[in-house]
């Protein structure tokens, strides 16, 4: 890596090795962030105490449920520029069959938080993988290709939940859409709820034929108002 200087030099020091990497960047970058501000990165000691998340997977594909504990280390604690960051990661279940490719996901996945930086792309890695025997719908309806792929799912879920990952949301024309559909769906309904009330009386019943509330009694046969269908023929 090569660096252009543009002003003449006014000092130099010999690098320590035990120097803080996070304060070398920031001199790099120009200082944009302050120097008493901590960052991420892989010489950050493990406290005593983390707060943690735990997240239940239960999948068609195995009879016991895994459970994933995402661990978070707090930075900058009581200050404005405090964060919660992603540091460790566990995965139990009662079944030993994935135990070794388990706990090696987990050490790796550990690793990268411990790294610092962008981490969100380990949901994307993690999605990215297919069971060759098929995925699964979870619950809700929402498709799953692997069981690893659910992982990754659940650590998204987490990044949220601790802002490393927001919404976007729709654009303006994509928004435009939605309401515009969303008022045609409103109006259809308002439409037949006031022709139902209009032409048919409010104690008429649904009709087996057409499925529309129009069905009374009329000389002494359940008849219906809007298709004809007749309980006597």
């Amino acid at each position: 890596m090569s660096i252009k200087i543009d002003s003449a030099i006014v000092g130099y020091a010999v690098a320590k090795e035990d120097e803080d990497d996070t304060a070398a960047e920031v001199a790099l970058q120009g200082e944009q962030t302050p120097e008493n501000v901590i960052q991420m990165h892989e010489k950050i000691e493990r406290p005593e105490m983390l707060i943690g998340s735990t997240y239940k997977v239960k999948t068609p594909l195995s009879e016991h449920a895994l459970y994933i504990t995402i661990n978070d280390i707090i930075l900058n604690h009581g200050t404005e520029n405090e964060l919660r960051r992603p540091f460790e990661v566990f995965i139990n279940c009662k079944s030993m069959d994935h135990f070794q490719w388990i706990v090696a996901l987990t050490r790796i996945i550990s690793a990268v938080f411990r790294k610092g930086g962008d981490v969100t792309f380990l949901v994307d890695e993690l999605r990215s993988v297919f069971d060759p025997r098929g995925g699964y719908f979870k619950k809700g309806g929402k498709y799953m290709p692997s069981i690893v792929a659910e992982i990754g799912d659940s650590i998204e879920c987490h990044l949220r939940m601790i802002g490393m990952i927001k919404d976007e949301g729709l654009d303006e024309h994509q928004q435009k859409l939605v309401d515009e559909k969303r008022r045609q769906f409103e109006g259809a309904v308002d439409a037949a709820e006031s022709t139902e009330a209009k032409d048919f009386p409010a104690s008429a019943q649904l009709c087996g034929k057409c499925s529309t509330k129009a069905v009374i009694k009329m000389d002494g046969c359940m008849t219906c108002l809007n298709c004809g269908d007749s309980k006597c023929g």
